[in-house]
């Protein structure tokens, strides 16, 4: 029988998962573990390896135009395909690897950028991400977090916080209203950074318990995709808040 539908915040795993996805039928080789696995590691390798070139060009000449190219063709074709494959999860063999890679290009130049200005500041925080993966996992596995509904619908409501924070603060400057100092190197802004941080961390709990369920619940075999790319999705966005805050400390 189907589990029922749990609710999470990550805009890719969400309710509609795999309750709108086919069951893999009798003899045919559904989603496992391990296929979810081997394809998020090739996607992280994959999204290094492009990151990469905007990174080498930028630390060789030194010049943000030479990475202003690259990083936008990331951050815009990176958003088009995730778009795609949120809405069509059965193109996600297709389309992750491509997604991958225009996101390496994106975080690639991003990061070369702010590593010039504070030296260290991109191996921190790939530590840091790398760190908080390896901490939430082992404590899910171990159940020292549980995933309750209570705990969905808080980082539910808080995920949405976020994200009408960003709008408003993008609505806002376009009237020229200014926000720094809610990104500046203060209490409060380091303090929302932390807040953010902690609620990106709470999405790769939602993840692991979403990838969980669609294995218990027999998804079929290119779910393995759809939930690499979910993975891929929540790290990535970690990662950001993480060298943001990182870089708001060094500004002190």
């Amino acid at each position: 029988m189907p589990l029922p539908a749990r609710r999470t915040s990550n805009p890719v795993l969400n309710d509609r998962t795999f309750s709108s996805l086919p069951r893999a039928g009798i003899g045919v080789e559904g989603m496992t573990l391990k296929g979810t696995i081997d394809k998020s590691f090739l996607l992280l390798v994959v999204l290094l390896l492009a990151a990469f070139w905007p990174w080498s060009q930028y630390m060789a000449t030194g010049d943000a135009q030479t990475v202003a190219g690259t990083t936008m063709l990331g951050l815009i074709g990176g958003l088009i395909l995730g778009c795609i494959i949120s809405f069509k999860a059965n193109l996600a063999p297709y389309l992750s690897i491509p997604y991958a890679a225009l996101e390496g290009l994106a975080l690639g130049g991003i990061s070369a950028v702010l590593e010039r200005r504070y030296h260290g500041i991109a191996i921190q925080a790939v530590g840091l991400t790398f760190g908080v993966l390896a901490a939430l996992l082992i404590a899910y596995r171990a159940h020292l977090i549980r995933v309750t509904e209570r705990f969905r619908a808080m980082v539910v409501a808080a995920t949405l916080g976020v994200l009408l924070f960003y709008v408003a603060t993008m609505v806002l400057g376009f009237f020229h209203v200014s926000t720094q100092a809610l990104y500046a190197s203060t209490p409060l802004g380091i303090g929302i950074s932390l807040v953010i941080v902690a609620i990106a961390a709470a999405n790769v709990v939602l993840a692991f318990d979403q990838i969980e369920r669609g294995i218990a619940g027999g998804a079929p075999k290119y779910a393995e995709w759809y939930c690499a790319f979910g993975m891929i999705v929540t790290l990535v966005w970690l990662y950001i808040e993480i060298l943001n805050l990182l870089a708001q400390s060094r500004r002190q």
